[in-house]
């Protein structure tokens, strides 16, 4: 039986894995380690009692009586706060779904790959903050990473069979969220409630609104070229409204492989999960026909500048891409709390890159995750300080 853990089980990605686990037999054919995720505890405490989790995590330390009480019975292990995910993560897992949100996701994951695990990585940030430090830890310990972001599985099974030097490009799809044909002065006075609903995917309130800034997409153009290797000038973005495309390579000769499927997070997840094999997924089929075309653009950098700083980051590299991740966490809260209005998180994500840059030398590698989780605290602490002053 297949150890399995999933960090950030009671998120989207973290109950659609669930979800295939239940399909492919459940307790009865893995053997679940850990499972973990923040306040939604009665989700928590069923899933650890169905599944007859090991041991199970809530990261706020405050809930833990409560988890507790929920899996009083069950035989399954309660436990909460940041230590207690490392050590979750510590348990030997021969899969682990790494799909906490947020910079918090990057040492659990770590973590996890010291056991030469398969680490199936939902959480951008890990690559975005650290990539070259994680695929160095990955390979340190003779363990994998398969992408799990939809547009990362689309690219990684277009290339099996494939060399990577004959890539020419890398093309990644956006939906273009809620706000793709708004012009500017409405994406001034967009709120909160307007951000927060997608057009063709159901996924939790933060990345929904990173949809919808484009920051999310911003994210996953630094994925590509750490997780591929893929020079910055080889990587496009498209804007694809129906979501059908995840995304497509491009070879030497000028043939594109495109990967298409219904927009449904159980595909990466399956593909992930059962790699190398294929299994049958609970996902809609493709009626080319009655879909009639498929339509794309151009994204506009002026209305979506998460695009541009993107570019900024992977031309600096080093620790850019944490100050990056980390502005935009503190952004976003700050978008969410009704402090800033929704252009305001691009202006104060390129002060912060500008001002950091200038203090210290961001394009000088991290050498460990320490020196990571530094930068991301300084880049917290200073767009927190912005936040509190509305100096943008």
């Amino acid at each position: 039986m297949r150890r399995i853990s999933v960090f950030g089980a009671t998120g989207s990605i973290g109950v659609n894995t669930i979800d295939l686990l239940r399909r492919q037999g459940g307790a009865e054919a893995f053997r679940i380690v850990a499972l973990t995720g923040g306040r939604n505890i009665d989700l928590l405490a069923a899933q650890a009692r169905e599944l007859r989790a090991e041991v199970a995590v809530t990261a706020h330390e405050d809930r833990l009586p409560d988890l507790r009480a929920a899996l009083q019975g069950s035989g399954v292990e309660a436990a909460a706060g940041p230590a207690a995910l490392i050590e979750a993560a510590e348990r030997p897992a021969d899969w682990v779904m790494s799909a906490i949100v947020g910079a918090a996701g990057l040492a659990p994951g770590f973590a996890a790959l010291r056991h030469g695990t398969t680490l199936a990585l939902a959480n951008k940030e890990s690559l975005v903050a650290a990539g070259p430090l994680l695929l160095a830890e990955a390979a340190r310990h003779n363990a994998r990473i398969l992408p799990v972001d939809s547009e990362h599985s689309a690219v990684f099974q277009a290339l099996t069979g494939e060399r990577i030097e004959d890539v020419e490009r890398v093309i990644i799809t956006a939906s273009g969220g809620p706000f793709r044909d708004w012009s500017l002065a409405q994406l001034e006075r967009a709120t909160l409630a307007e951000a927060s609903r997608h057009p063709n995917w159901a996924m939790g309130q933060r990345i929904t609104i990173d949809s919808a800034s484009m920051f999310n997409k911003a994210m996953e153009l630094i994925e590509t070229r750490e997780y591929f290797g893929i020079a910055p000038e080889r990587i496009e973005a498209v804007v694809h409204p129906e979501s059908l495309v995840h995304a497509l390579v491009g070879f030497r000769d000028g043939a594109l492989m495109a990967h298409l499927g219904a927009p449904d997070m159980r595909h990466a997840i399956g593909y992930a999960l059962n790699w190398p094999a294929r299994r049958e997924l609970p996902v809609a089929r493709l009626d080319l026909a009655r879909l009639g075309q498929l339509t794309f653009q151009a994204p506009d950098a002026v209305r979506f500048p998460a695009l541009r700083l993107a570019r900024e980051v992977m031309a600096i590299r080093g620790a850019a891409g944490a100050v990056f991740n980390a502005a935009k966490e503190v952004a976003l809260d700050g978008f969410i709390a009704g402090r800033i209005g929704f252009m305001d998180m691009a202006r104060l994500v390129e002060s912060l890159l500008s001002d950091m840059s200038s203090r210290q030398g961001l394009g000088n590698a991290p050498v460990s995750l320490d020196n990571v989780l530094a930068v991301d605290a300084e880049a917290r602490a200073l767009g927190r300080e912005r936040l509190s002053t509305g100096r943008i």
